[in-house]
């Protein structure tokens, strides 16, 4: 049997007995078992890890580790040290997100248009960093949205779309659930995605830190 990860939590009693709970340095990771044969893509695998990611955020909030990631690698000691300080400043916090579609999406680069990778992942990266939602939603977004966040960030995930990950007391998840139906009725013409909560990793990135 191997096991897989699904997030690092600062009490054992935070994981047990949804899942197994994997000393980590001061932390414990979650993590699920699975026969060694078992695909990482299996339907069945993907349902449980979800189902088992949600019932742990209900407990507490953790961080999220990359689904894939088993233990046949120990995760580096930077990562469990910041891991822990965002854990305990957070604990009663979770992330929201509210995707959107970008307003005059650009195309994609043609790859063969390029004679260098490292060309064509510039070209990517500009097309995907002007992606933006018209100016009237994201107006609205920051009126009724982010008063009610501790920290936000706009985020391009692609040249399609703008997404905004904030993060949320707990104790605000239905305020913000209203902000979104008021956001609905106020921009009626702009379909957009408000989903969550979710455990801390847009947050938990140092990249974005």
């Amino acid at each position: 049997m191997k096991r897989v990860a699904i997030g690092a939590h600062l009490r054992a009693e935070d994981v047990e007995p949804l899942a197994a709970a994997v000393p980590a340095g001061e932390l414990f990771v979650s993590a699920i078992e699975i026969a060694d044969d078992q695909p990482l893509g299996d339907r069945e695998l993907l349902l449980r890890a979800a189902s088992v990611r949600a019932a742990l955020l209900e407990r507490a909030t953790f961080v999220a580790i990359r689904y894939g990631y088993t233990f046949a690698t120990p995760i580096e000691a930077r990562h469990l040290e910041r891991w822990k300080r965002l854990l305990e400043a957070n604990r009663g916090n979770v992330e929201m997100t509210l995707k959107v579609a970008a307003l005059s999406p650009r195309p994609r680069p043609d790859r063969n248009a390029f004679t260098s990778g490292a060309a064509y992942i510039r070209a990517l990266h500009a097309t995907t960093q002007a992606a933006n939602a018209d100016p009237r939603f994201r107006a609205e977004v920051e009126r009724l949205i982010v008063p009610h966040a501790l920290q936000h960030r706009w985020i391009h995930r692609d040249e399609k779309s703008l997404e905004l990950a904030a993060l949320i007391a707990r104790d605000h998840l239905d305020a913000v659930r209203t902000a979104g139906e008021e956001l609905r009725r106020t921009c009626v013409e702009v379909p957009f995605l408000l989903s969550g909560p979710w455990p801390l990793e847009v947050f938990a990135d140092a990249d974005h830190e």
